[in-house]
Order: C-alpha cells, then structure tokens, then sequence
C-alpha cells in the first residue's frame, strides 16, 4: 500500500478471516517500525522471549499470560507491555482475539 493514502481497518472483518487458525498472528498495520499484529489463540503457546517489548490488547474473549514472576489475566479491552527479554507463555480456555503491537522484525515464535 502506497504509505501517502489513507486506510481503514476493520477489526470484525479481520476476527472474520483469523477463523480457527489459532497462535499465526496476521499483520494488520504497518507504523513506522512497528507492526499490529492481530491473532487468533486458545490452548497454550510455549514459553519463550522477544528482544523486544510486546503489547497485548484483547479484542475478544480472555487470556492468561504466564511468567517467570506470576501470571496476568487479561478480558476484552484491557492490555499489557511484556516487556523485552521477559520469559512467558499465552493461554486462554476459548478463542480469544489478541492485538499486538511489536516491532515489524520480531519474530513471533520467540527464541
């Protein structure tokens, strides 16, 4: 997309099109060098680490992030910075749409 033009980005449509293919996050925008990412999740992803920090943002449903110091939950509409180097693993019960913004180069399976 040509950075000069205007987009608009509807977070219905992309829950639609995640489906059931859970923990593949999707890049949905593009800020400088930064990305939101937005995944569909439920089960357990392994633990792991970024060299960078990570916002969460559910969109749907709820969450649980495991760490090293103790464990987050996290319902529709609230959010957390993990930050840099910070060992976790995400879980939720049921699907659960989660927003992520990160830098562009992270990788998204961790270390």
């Amino acid at each position: 997309m040509n950075r000069e033009s205007l987009a608009k980005y509807n977070l219905e449509e992309v829950d639609r099109n995640l489906g059931d293919n859970f923990w593949a996050p999707v890049d949905v925008a593009r800020i400088n060098d930064w990305v939101l990412r937005a995944a569909a999740v439920k089960g357990e992803f392994h633990w792991h680490t970024h060299e960078a920090d990570e916002f969460f943002l559910i969109y749907r449903g709820d969450i649980v992030i495991d760490t090293d110091k103790g464990s987050i939950e996290l319902k529709e509409g609230e959010g957390t910075v993990i930050p840099k180097g910070v060992r976790h693993k995400p879980r939720a019960k049921e699907r659960a749409i989660v927003l992520l913004f990160e830098p562009y180069d992270v990788n998204t399976e961790g270390d």
